[in-house]
């Protein structure tokens, strides 16, 4: 099951306790403010996560994932990849 909209193992988060996040599938906004990638999946594409877009990954992720000061050098990409082959088994 999806934690986050772009991959984020909420779970695994040092922020998650101090800033009391619920991670961002299940609140309106992360405790750093509006996300881009939150928005654009569940506003603009009606998504569980990046990896069921038909776009994946698409710049925008890709720009997060390797962010210098906040990224996981596309960890969550992989993430992403990991649940949406989940979901399929699932649906099978």
């Amino acid at each position: 099951m999806a934690e986050s909209r772009c991959g984020l193992v909420c779970s695994e988060c040092s922020y998650k306790e101090p800033c009391n996040c619920g991670g961002c599938a299940n609140i309106e906004n992360p405790f750093w403010g509006e996300c881009t990638i939150k928005n654009c999946c569940e506003k603009d594409n009606s998504l569980d996560h990046c990896g069921t877009c038909y776009s994946f990954p698409c710049a925008k992720l890709t720009e997060f994932s390797n962010d210098v000061e906040h990224g996981d050098k596309g960890a969550r990409i992989e993430q992403c990849r990991k649940w949406s082959k989940e979901s399929t088994e699932i649906s099978q």
